[in-house]
Formats: structure tokens, sequence, C-alpha cells
């Protein structure tokens, strides 16, 4: 039965095409290859879950009652500790930390939960991850790109989101960069939240999160950041994620998503204290994305390719200067699926994202197929 009203049509008229329907083709061609189909299009892990992390959420199955949307003393906990050790921040408390159901559920749902809506902006990079825009237009605010985040239009912005390491350049903005971003922020009372779901995978740079001493002297107010166990730990199924930042803004989120019901699964809950308390798995899978982009940068360059950034992030960013679905249609016709960099903005038209997320063995099939 429609909704009443049309008022579907009306929903699905805030949203742009779903862009990896236009893959579709170029997936069918690229699977029809002999030897099959190498997808490096979508940053999906394919690296098994760590066993200490599957131990934790098979001992926390018997959960029968709902979990909180804070998350359990011992989650929060394992929060504060990672925030610490990894990012360098000081003086965090539970009150800055929040359990998310996957980041892509907080970057579509953002600008709605803060309340946002007609006259107000929302800005992002000019090459950026798609959900940025989703989440402006179904709070029904603008949206705007930006080159350098300190250059975005200040006039009714609200909602600033940067990205670094990005996707999908792999590009990774200096504690100078981010510390000179906060500053602006402040001038405009903009509040600024940090994508850093690849802080994890630098390679040529060393990522810094917002929340450092040496980008905001300590001083989270107006600062939000986003991370995500889903490429650290190969939990992309688990929906597994976390704010952290400013105490006051979390706060008003923890009281929207307490009337949402926005809920981390409990068993996750015991598996992500267990996967952010150790760090030999993550050494581990590092070093499997380290031989993955090594071999495959050589086989696309020895095919033609430049790499611009990537210096940091799951992806290779890639060109040889023509459409990105020409780059799209050869590749296929080897068997290899790549994303359009036109999926990620208008700038992006000219490259390809390269995921390095496949098997040794499908990665090594694509580097035999482009030559290497």
């Amino acid at each position: 039965m429609p909704l009443p009203g049309g008022a579907a049509r009306r929903v699905s008229e805030l949203l742009p095409v779903f862009p990896w329907d236009r893959l579709e083709p170029y997936k069918a061609t690229a699977a029809g290859h002999p030897d099959g189909i190498v997808d490096l299009s979508v940053g999906t892990p394919v690296d098994p879950v760590p066993e200490l992390v599957q131990a934790a959420l098979t001992a926390a199955a018997d959960s029968p009652g709902y979990p909180t949307v804070w998350g359990t003393a011992e989650l929060r906990d394992a929060l504060v500790a990672w925030v610490e050790r990894r990012l360098g921040a000081t003086g965090i408390t539970h009150r800055h930390v929040l359990p998310l159901v996957g980041s892509k559920e907080l970057v579509a749902s953002l600008p709605a939960q803060l309340g946002l809506g007609p006259g107000d902006r929302v800005a992002y990079p000019r090459l950026a991850y798609p959900t940025y825009e989703v989440g402006a237009r179904l709070a029904g605010a603008d949206h705007a790109v930006y080159d350098e985040p300190w250059e975005a239009d200040p006039d009714g912005l609200r909602l600033l989101w940067l990205n670094s390491p990005s996707n999908p350049t792999g590009r990774v903005l200096s504690a100078a960069e981010l510390r000179r971003t906060v500053a602006w922020a402040r001038e405009h009372r903009v509040l600024l939240v940090s994508d850093e779901c690849y802080l994890e995978l630098g390679w040529e740079a060393e990522p810094v999160s917002v929340l450092h001493p040496d980008v905001c002297d300590g001083d989270y107010s107006g600062l939000v950041a986003v991370h995500s166990l889903s490429k650290r730990s190969n939990l992309a199924g688990y929906r597994s994620a976390f704010l952290a930042g400013d105490p006051q803004v979390l706060g008003e989120l923890l009281q929207v998503r307490k009337h949402s019901g926005l809920m981390m699964a409990a068993p996750v809950q015991a598996a992500t204290a267990v996967a952010l308390g150790d760090t030999a798995h993550v050494a581990e899978q590092r070093s499997r994305y380290a031989a993955r982009r090594e071999a495959l940068r050589g086989a696309l360059e020895g095919y033609g390719f430049r790499i611009e950034h990537s210096e940091a992030s799951l992806y290779l960013w890639a060109t040889r200067d023509e459409p990105c679905w020409d780059t799209v249609a050869d590749l296929a016709g080897h068997g290899v699926l790549v994303a359009p960099g036109e999926f990620y903005g208008e700038a992006g038209r000219d490259f390809v994202r390269v995921a390095l997320t496949a098997t040794d063995e499908r990665v090594a099939a694509a580097v035999k197929r482009l030559g290497g």
C-alpha cells in the first residue's frame, strides 16, 4: 500500500540516485572474465574477524534485555582508554564518548539529530563520501562543498565535515591544517565534525586526530571525531563505531538517540570493548593492506596510471587523464572492477578509486591481468 499523499515519492526526491546501481553493467562484464571478477570497488573487509573479538561476541550472546544507548561501563572505559592512547587526547571521561550503530548511520542522520533544517547549511570536501550530502538532504538543509575547510562560506553554516584520511583520495590533513580549521570553525561558531575512520591506516603520512592537543590544545568545545572499527578490526558486519569530543554536543545527541532507540547491540558492545583493547590484530591487518597496496600500486603505475594523494586510507586514487567511465570499462574488460571517481564529486570525473579490500589471491590476479 503506498504511503498517504505520495510521501514515499517526496522522500525519494530528496535523495540523489544511488550511485552503485550505475556500476552494475560493468560488474557484469568483470564477472564474465574466465578467472572471475576482482572487485576493488567497494571498500568492504574480506579478512577474518579476529578470534578474540569473535569469542567476546559469542560470550555475550545470551543478552535478552535491551542494551543502553550510552553503552556499558566496560565499553565506555574501553572507548576512553583508546581515545587517550591512540588519539593522544587528555582528560577524556565517559561524557566525551558515545557508541554508534556504525558510522554511516551517524553521517546520514547527524544533521537531523542536530535539529538542522531549511536555511541551515552543511559543508563537506569537494571530493567526498556521498553520505555527507545525503545527511543534509534528509534534514532538509542546504549543502555546499569546499576545497579547503578554512575557505568554506560561513554564511548560514552550522556543520562542517572534515574527512582525514580522505575517502576517496587518501589525503591527510596535517596538524597545522587541522589547527587552522579548528580556529576558523570557532571564529564562525560552526560545529566541526571530523570523520577519522581511516586514521589507523596511514602509509606515507601519519594521520592526526582533531582531538590531539597539537590541534585543539585539549579544548574539545565544538569538536567531534567519528571513528569506526569496520576497517581496523574487520567489523563492518558488526556495525561498530563511536563518537568522541565535546561532551555538550554528545549529551544532546545521547538524548536524541535514546528517544530514537539507536542502540549498539549488547554482544557488539562486548566485542567492541575487546577489539579496542588489542593492538596485535590491528598491526596484522595493516600489514595485509600494506602488501596489497604495494602490489596494486605497482601494477597500476605499470599500466599507465598516475596515483595522487593516497598517503593513507584503504584506497588508491588513480587516473590516466581520461573520463572515469572509460577507465572503469577498460578495467572491467580485464575482470577488474573499480569505483568511478565521479561518485565522489564532479572533481573526480577523471579518476577511479581502487580499494585494497580484496584477498591476496584476488589482488595477485589483478596484478597479473594488468601485466605485473
